[in-house]
């Protein structure tokens, strides 16, 4: 009789197992489940995508100025300004550049 419940046991403790883990599996196919995962792993992706284009960016301004010491150039290498950002002539306001600039449309000639 031992025997039989210590089995019956197990067998209910292994069943009771199997159905939680293909519960869990289940879960992780569901498509909200997968979108998150992949937006995750695509967020780690650009996280390491950016540190690389850190190191690259830092790697080539140590060598700038390695060679500006080699060459004997005395001005520090810093980091170049980005442009001002461009506006266009009719928000300021201004006369157009090229005033004498004939148009493509081939209505106005007539």
């Amino acid at each position: 009789m031992f025997r039989r419940a210590f089995w019956f046991t197990a067998g209910a403790a292994a069943g009771v197992w199997a159905t939680t883990k293909v519960n869990r599996k289940l879960k992780q196919l569901t498509p909200e489940s997968l979108a998150a995962q992949a937006a995750d792993k695509a967020v780690e992706a650009g996280h390491r995508l950016k540190d690389f284009a850190l190191d690259v960016r830092a790697g080539m301004l140590q060598r700038e100025a390695e060679l500006g010491e080699a060459l004997g150039l005395a001005a520090p290498v810093d980091e170049p300004a980005l442009p001002a950002p461009r506006r266009s002539a009719a928000l300021d306001g201004a006369p157009h550049p090229h005033p004498h600039h004939h148009s493509n449309n081939r209505n106005e000639d007539h």
